[in-house]
């Protein structure tokens, strides 16, 4: 775990982590005063409980395309270099 990326990586998902809780939390207190103000119990606190919990989803998947993206483009380059040394022994 050394190398920079390894690091930006971890720090990422470890983020995601946070945020993940963080975003249902958020919800879950929107849809609580809400229900509080507008007398509408239980409705907008399962409403926004459900809008966090897919705050935390799509926070997930960005962060995976991501770094899907970055592997993927450093998996092209190691795939080109290799061509290049093949074309240079012969």
């Amino acid at each position: 775990m050394g190398r920079p990326e390894e690091k930006k990586k971890w720090v990422d998902y470890s983020t995601v982590g946070l945020m993940f809780p963080a975003s249902i939390a958020v919800g879950l207190a929107i849809g609580y005063f809400l229900d509080k103000l507008f007398h509408t119990s239980p409705y907008l606190l399962i409403i926004f409980t459900l809008y966090g919990i897919a705050a935390g989803f799509v926070n997930l998947f960005k962060v995976t395309k991501i770094h899907d993206k970055s592997k993927k483009n450093k998996n092209n380059q190691h795939m080109t270099n290799d061509k290049d040394q093949m074309t240079n022994d012969q």
